[in-house]
């Protein structure tokens, strides 16, 4: 097991996950920056949506969505490892 994989989640209010690495990791994913913007035409846009976000699952210890969508659990963990949370950031504006 890859110390980055992703052992277990819980879903909280607001967008946010906790999340458990493999090498005993923990932290918050703040997916709520963007996702509190709506629908921004990029790939996160079905997040927007609560029943949507609630299907969240783990595999090959990544956070996935149906449709393919997922986060890069490497670099999740090193943000966290640093600070505690990693964020996905707000966008400036709507993809074209």
């Amino acid at each position: 097991m890859v110390s980055w994989s992703i052992l277990r989640f819980r879903l909280l209010p607001k967008h946010k996950i906790e999340v458990w690495f493999g090498d005993g990791t923990s932290g918050i994913v703040d997916l709520s920056p963007r996702l509190s913007q709506g629908v921004m035409g990029d790939g996160f846009d079905p997040l927007c949506d609560a029943e949507f976000f609630a299907k969240a699952h783990l595999d090959h210890g990544a956070l996935t969505w149906p449709g393919g969508i997922d986060l890069a659990p490497d670099a999740m963990h090193e943000r966290i490892k640093t600070s505690g949370v990693s964020v996905l950031a707000a966008r400036e504006k709507k993809v074209a």
